[in-house]
């Protein structure tokens, strides 16, 4: 057996009994860890200006209402051809 393969098994961490298992810290720990991260992402956010905050909500509601006029349309119109066909 070459010496290559003798330092394998031991460069992994492993003994007889399996591989070594890493400890969790604990929940409030954890939860620390989280907030922090939550808190760091949220600085790096590129926030809206009140301008552009108005100008986004305008162009929302104005293709929310055409889609909405669209939708109306065609059900008023598969309404009519559905009468027409069948009757009242």
């Amino acid at each position: 057996m070459s010496e290559s393969a003798g330092t394998a098994v031991a460069d992994r961490g492993d003994d007889a009994r399996g591989p070594k298992k890493e400890r969790r810290p604990n929940i409030f720990a954890r939860i620390v860890t989280y907030v922090r991260q939550v808190v760091a992402e949220l600085r790096k956010v590129i926030w809206p200006t009140r301008k552009e905050l108005v100008t986004y909500t305008t162009v929302v509601l104005v293709f929310v209402v055409v889609m909405v006029s669209i939708v109306a349309v065609f059900d008023f119109a598969f309404t009519q051809g559905v009468l027409a066909i069948f009757g009242k």
